[in-house]
């Protein structure tokens, strides 16, 4: 079985989810549960509400003095114990005071116990029964049609509505249910009260007639409680798919850090660095990828590195006989006197020379295209970017006398890199201008914020835009010949190229706004200084 789960992640996953399933389970049922405890107290609450209400308004509303048989008279009535007692020697809780001075009512069960502040006083009346029976519901109807009795018609209505009257909707009749049986008649003027079912709702109403008035006072239908409201259900059901969503994508994050793990070795292998493994820590589908993808890599890598030994070994092996053949030459060169025999020996010398530069090139691109050029073997230094171009220029400018190489004014502009081959990047792409140029060759540094930018423009014909991304490859030439009068191996745009890689910057083409030309840009972006 380990072995099955060490090997399937998608099985792994489902299982994780079935068990965070269970788990959200029996959270619903603990929430449930919970909200079921919250909804008995409420439901308590609310069916003590209006007998206590009345009891306290009454008892704020008389003196002291005639407390003592005002709550007598209540306890026969709804057959409870009634005593008062100060807030301050109460011994409540932080939220049991906070919910006593807001008006609500304590209520604890198994016996019954109700506590309820008087408005507007520090006493606190204090009511326990054995179990809520048929007696004080109609002992809460008696008491409220004695207390609506006593005052005048048109300041019942009004207080009606200050009582809490909880599960009991209030109602004042100016004549009784037309529906009730003669006996259901005879039971309301004997004083009596009368409990009806109402079927369709299946709750409770109670029907009171008003001593000495013709006003029948009607409660309810009650409320049983029986459904959760949505004050309840809203909560739950947001709790439990914040749960599933936590753990859900705690399952995915574990799945996408290591498919993060493999796209940031893909992305570092692109960049140049092959060294660059997977780390596989199991042998799931997952650990398979990563190890075909450290595989791969390995191939890449030895078939990259053989490629490169065999360019760097082919040029130093083509030197040699390089070197045999200027030296035939020279010595042939001091043997004869001919006009017509020098001029073709120089011709012959002229082609040497043409090949060392080559194998010159060819030796430099593969270096650059090793391993060596990752951006963290390069031996960097502070490089005064304007000094470096007037350098460019002082090398260049004897070798086309008839262009107008120039350097923009501005401030220096000092760049962390390896001199070296940056400067290298630079005399490239300026004799690829004074190539092509007409009678103009301009540079432009550009110091900004986050990185320092190169411009080398020329009033040449440019380079077509179709033809821009394909300069770059090794031995490009935009005409397609070989010949000897276009100058140039086809190299130097790839060796610029590889450059800029290895600083971590760009080299990009268009067309000179100014001269009208070509545009040669160098995005080298700015390194923090070792410490």
């Amino acid at each position: 079985m380990r072995r099955v789960l060490g090997h399937g992640s998608f099985l792994r996953f489902y299982l994780l989810l079935g068990l965070a399933l269970c788990v959200i389970f029996f959270i619903a049922l603990v929430g449930r549960s919970f909200i079921e405890q919250v909804r008995r107290e409420d439901y308590r609450e609310q069916l003590a509400a209006l007998p206590m209400s009345l009891m306290t308004q009454q008892l704020a509303a008389l003196p002291e003095t005639e407390w003592e048989p005002t709550i007598a008279h209540f306890s026969d009535q709804l057959n409870m114990q009634l005593s008062l007692q100060r807030i301050d020697e109460a011994g409540l809780s932080y939220f049991e005071r906070t919910r006593v001075e807001r008006g609500s009512v304590l209520v604890a069960a198994s016996p019954w116990r109700l506590r309820q502040r008087l408005p507007d006083d520090e006493w606190m009346l204090k009511a326990s029964l054995s179990t809520w029976s048929e007696q004080q519901w109609q002992g809460s109807m008696v008491l409220l049609g004695e207390w609506l009795g006593s005052m005048p018609h048109e300041a019942r209505a009004e207080a009606m509505t200050s009582l809490a009257s909880g599960s009991w909707p209030l109602t004042l009749r100016s004549s009784p249910p037309v529906d009730l049986t003669p006996g259901q008649q005879a039971q309301l003027a004997s004083g009596d009260v009368l409990i009806r079912l109402v079927s369709d709702q299946l709750s409770l109403m109670l029907i009171y007639k008003v001593p000495g008035e013709n006003q029948w006072l009607q409660a309810g239908p009650t409320s049983r409680g029986d459904t959760l409201p949505i004050n309840l259900h809203l909560p739950l059901l947001v709790g439990l798919m914040v749960v599933l969503s936590l753990i859900i994508y705690l399952i995915m994050r574990s799945i996408e850090a290591r498919m993060a793990r493999l796209e940031l070795a893909a992305t570092r292998i692109a960049s140049g660095r092959l060294e660059t493994r997977v780390k596989v820590e199991s042998g799931d589908f997952l650990g398979r990828l990563g190890m075909a993808f450290n595989g791969m890599a390995n191939q890449v890598q030895s078939l990259l590195r053989g490629q490169q030994e065999m360019i760097r070994a082919v040029s130093h092996e083509l030197r040699t006989p390089v070197a045999r053949i200027r030296f035939a030459v020279q010595m042939v060169e001091d043997m004869t006197d001919k006009p017509a025999i020098r001029r073709q020996l120089q011709g012959i010398d002229a082609d040497i020379t043409e090949l060392d530069e080559l194998v010159d090139e060819i030796l430099t691109y593969a270096r650059l295209g090793g391993e060596s050029m990752n951006g963290v073997e390069l031996e960097m230094a502070l490089v005064e970017c304007r000094a470096m171009a007037e350098r460019v220029i002082d090398t260049l400018s004897p070798l086309h006398q008839e262009l107008q190489l120039t350097l923009e004014a501005g401030a220096e502009v000092e760049l962390f890199a390896e001199p070296r081959y940056l400067q290298r990047a630079l005399q490239n792409l300026v004799s690829n201008a004074c190539r092509y140029g007409k009678s103009q060759v301009v540079i432009r540094l550009w110091d900004e914020p986050h990185l320092v930018r190169i411009d080398i423009e020329d009033d040449g014909p440019g380079i077509p835009p179709e033809a821009r991304s394909d300069i770059f490859k090794p031995f490009a030439r935009l005409d397609g010949s070989r010949a000897r009068s276009s100058g140039g191996y086809g190299l130097g745009l790839s060796i610029v190229q590889k450059i800029m890689a290895g600083h971590g910057g760009s080299v990009t083409v268009d067309t000179s706004p100014t001269l009208g030309g070509a545009r040669f840009t160098l995005l080298i972006p700015r390194r923090e200084l070792p410490a």
